[in-house]
């Protein structure tokens, strides 16, 4: 092989002269140049995942958590096809992902010859699923192509980026680029609300008495502004992609039980005279398909001009970066703004009675989400799938004191918190990483397991084991008839999985032992599992819509 400079080098220096220290992946023949060369370089860690699908979730739990750019890169046509599930969910979350893929040599690109890992229109799958997709078709243009995918990847609204590099251009000897010794990630320029929809705002604020934000994760840097504005008497709800830009043991915040399923604060919701929605597409996922009464009078806070009026109307749209606009917000209202001197006793009542409420509705699991609390360091990672467990006292009941803390399938895809959460594991800071998951879920991307173990991670992974899909049981339940068919999912023996791959075990086969049992597993360090058998603790109740929604707590 050659020795001389190759447009795989000029990836290799390139990502790491973008601040990239960890990648994810799988090597085949259509990537070898520019993984080699990030090998040799010895820059860049590389992770091979067991498929492009494990890979790109990691990345994609790697930026949630690292607040930095996401790599994975994959081989071409099945390979590319494989990362799709994780392209479509980082760009529900939005993301920062770079997607570096091969494609056949270029003479035969497009021409459908049958060359291996040939597939039909390759760029064209990766434009309909990820925010964009560009091709390099020279060598020359390798080094703006990157640049071009990096700055669409980072730009608000975020999300994932694709690039082919044909294999033979990336084998291509080239003169090393001068333009690369000045390559640095596109700063962060948030964009400050015009003076005159700012002045708006205060207006509409001043005239409220009590005024509530719903924060999605658009809103994931507002921590700050959001704060003050609770100091100066507003209340605040989030998104479940919106948790933890205020921890949610905070006085005045619902976390994310906003309203679906507890009536308790939709009925609040009628006495708000004002709701800023910033960064938060309120989308139908959480809103019961738009039918969740908010409040009539609404605000908007969107980088996104499409944003305005998606989903709910509003009667005035602030295009501007959320943190941007609540701390303006803050600074004019401080010292002049006067809430309804009830407001907030009677928020914190109608929380604790909410939280009473929904608590109800989970049966034997009620006490989990406090006992795996006080088990979890404060500054712990939150990763779940989607299974019943997060989608109720997961989303909802579990507290949560950062936006990096919170990381679940946006997309409602099943079978992504395992990748997710080894991604999650590996960025920087060292903090412990729980991931929750369901045995349907757990076993659709359990190869990834020996991932973690080869990376040698510090992961502890839950299986809420109710041998089968029981969401899906609730459902057809609901809509079938009670006819519950291809339901059951059989898997291995969790225990002999865990022996297999020379992991801890533990086993919870009663509800007032999980706290204790999950707390051992996360202080023996290491890859862990954590069997929560709930055959033997019982069946987890349906939750909204799927089953009526809780009766309001009684008043005190």
């Amino acid at each position: 092989m050659s020795s001389g400079y190759t447009v795989g080098d000029l990836v290799a220096e390139f990502l790491a002269r973008c601040e990239v220290t960890t990648a994810f992946g799988v090597v085949s023949v259509h990537n070898i140049p520019m993984l080699d060369a990030i090998g040799r370089r010895n820059a860049i860690r590389f992770v091979p995942a067991r498929g492009e699908m494990g890979g790109a979730h990691m990345a994609d739990g790697y930026a949630r958590a690292a607040g930095r750019l996401g790599v994975v890169i994959t081989s071409t046509g099945p390979g590319a096809a494989n990362a799709v599930p994780g392209l479509v969910e980082a760009r529900f979350a939005g993301t920062p992902l770079l997607h570096l893929t091969g494609q056949t040599a270029t003479r035969f690109a497009d021409r459908g010859t049958g060359t291996v890992h040939d597939a039909a229109d390759q760029l064209g799958m990766l434009r309909a699923t990820s925010k964009s997709a560009f091709r390099v078709r020279h060598a020359s243009e390798t080094l703006g192509v990157l640049s071009r995918a990096v700055a669409d990847a980072l730009t608000p609204p975020t999300g994932p980026a694709s690039v082919e590099i044909p294999i033979d251009i990336q084998r291509q000897a080239i003169e090393r680029p001068a333009a690369l010794d000045a390559v640095t990630l596109p700063p962060p320029v948030p964009r400050p609300p015009a003076a005159a929809d700012l002045d708006r705002l205060v207006a509409r604020v001043a005239a409220a008495r009590r005024p509530m934000l719903w924060l999605g994760r658009g809103a994931m840097h507002a921590g700050a502004g959001a704060r003050r504005l609770l100091e100066l008497g507003f209340a605040m709800v989030t998104s479940w992609a919106g948790r933890g830009v205020v921890p949610e043991d905070h006085p005045m915040t619902l976390g994310a039980l906003h309203g679906n399923g507890a009536p308790e604060v939709e009925a609040f919701y009628a006495g708000v005279d004002l709701m800023i929605v910033a960064g938060s597409r309120l989308r139908g996922h959480e809103t019961l398909d738009f039918s969740l009464r908010l409040p009539a009078a609404r605000a908007q806070i969107d980088i996104d001009p499409l944003a305005d009026g998606r989903t709910y109307s509003n009667e005035l749209f602030v295009c501007a970066d959320a943190a941007a606009t609540l701390d303006a917000l803050a600074d004019r209202l401080a010292g002049s703004f006067a809430p309804d001197p009830a407001f907030a006793a009677e928020f914190q009542a109608m929380k604790a009675r909410a939280q009473a409420a929904f608590r109800a509705t989970l049966g034997p699991y009620a006490g989990f989400p406090e006992q795996l609390r006080r088990a979890m360091p404060r500054d712990a990672i939150w990763v779940r799938d989607i299974t019943i467990s997060n989608s109720t006292w997961g989303n909802k009941l579990f507290p949560i004191a950062a936006p990096s803390a919170n990381i679940y399938p946006v997309g409602a895809g099943i079978g992504e918190g395992l990748s997710l959460g080894i991604g999650a594991a590996l960025a920087p800071g060292g903090r412990k990483v729980v991931v929750m998951s369901g045995d349907g879920g757990f076993f659709l991307n359990v190869g990834e397991l020996w991932t973690a173990v080869q990376e040698r991670l510090d992961l502890t992974v839950i299986v809420m084991n109710d041998r089968g899909y029981g969401v899906i049981r609730h459902i057809q339940d609901a809509i079938a008839g009670g006819r519950r068919r291809f339901d059951d999912v059989r898997g291995p023996d969790l225990e002999g999985l865990a022996r297999l791959a020379g992991i801890g075990f533990h086993r919870v086969d009663r509800a007032d032992r999980f706290g204790a049992i999950a707390g051992a597993a996360i202080a023996a360090g290491g890859v862990t599992l954590v069997e929560v058998d709930m055959t033997a603790i019982g069946e987890h109740p349906p939750y909204h819509p799927y089953a009526p929604k809780p009766a309001p707590a009684a008043r005190a």
